[in-house]
C-alpha cells in the first residue's frame, strides 16, 4: 500500500481575489482522491480537516498517522467520517468489523487504532471517502445507513434544484465533536445545488462529488458573495470550501456530493444566505 499527502494553507479572502485558474486549483481542488492500493489526504489548515479517499483492490489499507498530526495513530485526536461510494467492502478497527455496502456511512471516535480498509470483491472495489476534524472527547462508533438519515427534500424540478439531502452523521442523527458529514441527491433533469448560496462563518466545508458521467462535468461556485471564482471538476473529485466563501455548483448532468463540515459549531441552519442575484 501507500500513503500519500499534502497540506494545503488557509487563505484570506482580500489575497484569493487575486488568483488565476492555476493557483484556485492548486489551492482548493482535490483532483485525486482515488487511486488502487493507495490512501490519499490532504491535510487543510481550515479547522484542521483531513479530506482523503482509499481504494483498496488488491492490498487491505491502513489509515496511517501522516506526519503534520504528530500523533502516534491517526484517531489519537481525531473523529473519522466515512462513505463508501465503490462496490461492497468493510472497515477494521481491533476485533470490531463494520461491513459498508455503497452510499453507506460509518463514524469512528477518537481513539480508536488500526484502522482498515478492505474491499470485498477486488474487482468491484470498494471506495472510502472520508474527513477528519480534530475531536476534544469520543463518541461511539456507528455505521449509518440511508435509511437511517435525517432527510430534507428541497427546490423543484422546475428549478433544476430538486434534491434529497441525506444527514447522516450529524447531531440529529448521532453525537460526535464537531463532524457533520451528509449526501446530496439531485434528480434527473436537476443541476443546482446548494442555491440560494450561503456562507457559515463558524465552519468549513468539503465537498466530494460524484455519480458524475465520465463526459460530464460540475462547475463548483466559490468566493465571496461579491466577488466569485469558479473550479470545473469531474466526478470523484473534492474542493475545500473555506468559511468565508460561497459553495454552490451546477453541473452537466444531474450528480451526488458529500459535504462535510468541521468547525465550533454543530447547528445545520447557521447560515447567512445570499440573493441570487446579489452574486457577482
Amino acid at each position: 500500500m501507500k500513503t500519500n499527502y499534502e497540506v494545503r494553507y488557509a487563505a484570506h479572502p482580500a489575497d484569493a481575489k487575486s488568483y488565476d485558474t492555476a493557483r484556485i486549483r492548486k489551492d482548493f481542488l482535490i483532483e485525486k482522491v482515488f487511486a488502487a492500493d493507495e490512501v490519499n489526504m490532504v491535510y487543510s489548515m481550515y479547522d484542521r480537516m483531513v479530506v482523503g479517499g482509499a481504494m483498496p483492490v488488491k492490498e487491505k489499507l491502513k489509515l496511517e498517522a501522516i506526519d503534520p498530526l504528530k500523533a502516534d495513530f491517526f484517531l489519537t485526536r481525531r473523529e473519522l467520517g466515512i462513505f463508501n461510494v465503490g462496490g461492497a467492502g468493510r472497515v477494521r478497527h481491533g476485533d470490531e468489523v463494520y461491513e459498508l455496502g455503497y452510499k453507506e456511512a460509518l463514524y469512528l471516535g477518537r481513539g480508536d487504532k488500526d484502522v482498515v480498509f478492505e474491499s470485498a470483491d477486488k474487482k468491484a472495489p470498494a471506495k472510502f471517502y472520508f474527513n477528519s476534524t480534530t475531536a476534544h472527547c469520543t463518541y461511539p462508533d456507528r455505521k449509518v445507513t440511508k435509511a437511517e438519515a435525517d432527510i430534507m427534500h428541497l427546490g423543484s424540478l422546475e428549478g433544476s434544484n430538486d434534491r434529497v439531502i441525506n444527514r447522516m452523521l450529524v447531531s440529529q442523527v448521532l453525537p460526535t465533536c464537531q463532524l457533520q458529514m451528509g449526501m446530496t441527491e439531485l434528480a434527473p433533469g436537476s443541476v443546482w445545488n446548494t442555491m440560494p448560496a450561503h456562507v457559515h462563518s463558524r465552519r468549513m466545508e468539503a465537498y466530494f462529488y460524484f455519480e458524475v458521467p465520465e463526459e460530464h462535468a460540475v462547475c463548483h461556485f466559490m468566493g465571496e458573495v461579491e466577488e466569485t471564482r469558479h473550479l470545473w471538476m469531474k466526478g470523484d473529485q473534492a474542493v475545500l470550501s473555506p468559511e468565508w466563501s460561497i459553495h454552490s455548483a451546477a453541473a452537466t448532468h444531474n450528480y451526488t456530493f458529500i459535504w462535510g463540515m468541521g468547525g465550533e459549531n454543530l447547528d445545520y441552519g447557521d447560515q447567512d444566505f445570499s440573493k441570487i442575484t446579489d452574486l457577482k
